[in-house]
């Protein structure tokens, strides 16, 4: 599932060839997602210009003077640039046409991704509007997850994944922050210290941003390819290892269930 990193990659992707465009034409194929594209969108639509593009947490928003189009790529969607116009796939369900006769093209084989419009503050829509800290900015310390966690019994892993505390983060980029803070993903949130969560906040930030800057290698693929930015799997050292040698001790890394997700963990590095 594409997670804050790869979200941020498709922004960086996108934005300089939608930004201050004008959409000439909108086609829906399947406006069955996980929430229904409206059928009087490429009416709302047609016209507007793209006057800025944000993230917020696995969210884009792509603003216009009277609203926003609001995009989650779910488990396995995607966008891309096109410069002519390809016949589409299967999965291709929405393209936006632009003046400039590019096209954004969201693909979502699962169709568990979103494609909405709003005419109020996207930030105010239900999707977003109890979204927690963005984990990149300043705000988020590890004083800050210390009061979250305060009282809560629940996995620290658990509290990392709740996007009610912080946005973004997912199954991948929580094991990685874990393991390289040596904090063992089952460990109550409330029992860790103010100092151990700011070593976790460091780490979440630093591979975060380095998440990103991987994936910034790959922005020409958002042009007539298949716009997936690349993600970190060459660097990662515990999710999807269970069974291979961890690479700080050796010893094999191990796997359980938290909150139904599965988590990978070193016994010896992370207590």
């Amino acid at each position: 599932m594409p997670e804050l990193p790869e979200v941020e990659t498709t922004l960086r992707g996108i934005l300089p060839h939608i930004n201050r465009q004008t959409i000439t034409k909108v086609v829906v194929r399947q406006c069955q997602l996980r929430w229904p594209i409206q059928s009087n969108l490429p009416q709302i639509l047609s016209g507007k210009k793209i006057i800025d593009v944000e993230r917020r947490g696995k969210y884009l928003l792509l603003r216009t003077d009277s609203g926003a189009i609001i995009i989650h790529l779910g488990m396995s969607g995607h966008l891309r640039i096109l410069t002519q116009d390809l016949l589409p796939n299967k999965h291709d369900h929405v393209d936006i046409v632009f003046q400039s006769n590019k096209i954004l093209r969201f693909t979502d084989p699962r169709r568990f991704g979103a494609f909405l419009w709003t005419k109020d503050d996207p930030h105010h829509h239900s999707l977003l509007k109890n979204l927690g800290i963005e984990p990149l900015t300043k705000g988020f310390s590890g004083k800050y997850l210390w009061l979250r966690a305060q009282g809560r019994k629940l996995p620290i892993k658990s509290l990392l994944m709740d996007s009610k505390i912080v946005a973004g983060i997912g199954n991948i980029y929580a094991a990685e922050a874990l393991f390289e803070a040596g904090i063992y993903p089952a460990v109550p949130a409330q029992s860790l210290s103010v100092e151990r969560l700011n070593s976790l906040a460091k780490s979440i930030k630093r591979i975060l941003r380095h998440a990103i800057e991987r994936g910034g290698t790959t922005l020409k693929d958002f042009i007539n390819s298949d716009g997936k930015p690349g993600y970190f799997s060459n660097q990662l050292k515990a999710y999807g290892h269970a069974g291979l040698p961890c690479v700080v001790c050796h010893t094999l890394l191990q796997s359980m269930q938290i909150g139904q997700r599965n988590t990978v963990y070193c016994k010896r590095c992370q207590c």
